[in-house]
């Protein structure tokens, strides 16, 4: 059986994360998308529109001096739109690691990510790591 076209999709933004092709992932996503990061720190809040979120990753990049990986380990879908992407996230960062499981729950509309909700295991943790 064939895998669900936006399970093919949520990979392909994984794979183009991983390789640090933010113009892949750019054509991935509604110019007015949306990614909500929990939390309190820095990188925490809404980052809206393509260019915001981009921007957001790249920072993410550079303040782990590209050591952030973020391995997928399984996308679930419903076929009316909504993805759920599990992965596990490790970096480093200031002398710190951080290893934690966590997930993305994606909004598509057609071909395009709309809208992206992170959650985490622990938020304590992660406002003391990008703190």
């Amino acid at each position: 059986m064939a895998e669900h076209p936006h399970a093919t999709l949520v990979r392909k933004g994984y794979d183009a994360f991983l390789r640090v092709d933010m113009d892949t992932l750019r054509g991935l996503m509604a110019a007015d998308v949306t990614h909500h990061v929990p939390g309190g720190h820095p990188l925490s809040g809404d980052f809206k529109g393509r260019d915001a979120v981009i921007g957001m990753y790249g920072r993410l990049f550079q303040e782990t001096g590209g050591s952030l990986r973020v391995d997928l380990r399984s996308v679930l879908v419903d076929g009316r739109g909504h993805a759920v992407a599990l992965h596990h996230v490790t970096a480093e960062r200031e002398g710190r690691r951080y290893h934690e499981d966590g997930c993305l729950i994606l909004r598509i509309v057609g071909d395009k990510i709309t809208d992206i909700d992170e959650c985490v295991p622990d938020i304590d943790k992660d406002n003391a790591f990008w703190s």
